[in-house]
């Protein structure tokens, strides 16, 4: 006896925009015998019946099929549907532009195991706005990795800096023109009554106007 396969689903909903206005059905069976498939699609319902599995693999083939029909109708023509190596992926438009959401995939209130929510590509009713929309699976796998990025390659060693040069001596300042410096001292030296250098004091440092004290022997003397 067939199997039922696992289904998911999720949908957008558009007052204005049929391709946003959709449902996103995904039977889940990988190795899906393409040659086996048959499907049927209509307004109101889908037939689906197939042979998966992969002895190569250790899967066994295992025959599936589901009936079912949809809460409200469709437009089959305008619905698309890719088959891949897991699982077979269906873009269902919806017949009518409306904002509010189905309440159920199915027709008939009935619980079925086999009929999951896709949260991989579910948003809420009032989070859609802007929301991309959803994308195969299969779209995604068949696009290539990322480049790897190549390593930072290594910094080479700080070069080593040269010793700072040495400074030269500062030159030397010339006189200031016009100024004969040895007579300016000169005249400073005359109006103060001494012979001193440019530092105030005499050269050889003695104090000629400071004799000390006269000799033990003149004192006694002068008794």
């Amino acid at each position: 006896m067939p199997q039922h396969p696992e289904l998911l689903w999720a949908q957008r909903s558009s007052k204005t925009t049929p391709d946003k206005n959709v449902i996103y059905l995904t039977v889940n069976l990988p190795d899906i015998k393409e040659s086996s498939l048959k499907f049927g699609l209509s307004e109101t319902s889908l037939q689906f019946s197939a042979t998966a599995g992969d002895a190569a693999k250790g899967i066994d083939e295992k025959e599936y099929s589901f009936e079912l029909d949809f809460f409200k109708e469709i437009n089959a023509t305008e619905s698309t549907k890719r088959l891949n190596s897991r699982s077979l992926y269906l873009v269902l438009r919806k017949k009518d532009l409306e904002e509010e959401y189905w309440p159920r995939l199915t027709k008939e209130k009935v619980r079925n195991s086999h009929i999951k929510t896709d949260f991989s590509k579910w948003v809420d009713e009032d989070e859609q706005d802007g929301e991309a929309a959803a994308n195969d699976d299969d779209d995604m796998s068949a696009m290539g990795g990322m480049p790897g990025m190549g390593g930072m390659p290594g910094m080479g060693g700080m070069p080593g800096m040269g010793g700072m040069p040495g400074m030269g001596g500062m030159p030397g300042m010339g006189g200031m023109p016009g100024m004969d410096f040895e007579k300016m001292m000169a005249e400073m030296g005359s109006a103060s009554g001494g012979g001193a250098g440019p530092s105030g004091t005499d050269d050889d440092g003695d104090d000629s106007d400071d004799d000390g004290p006269p000799p033990l022997e003149d004192a006694e003397s002068a008794k």
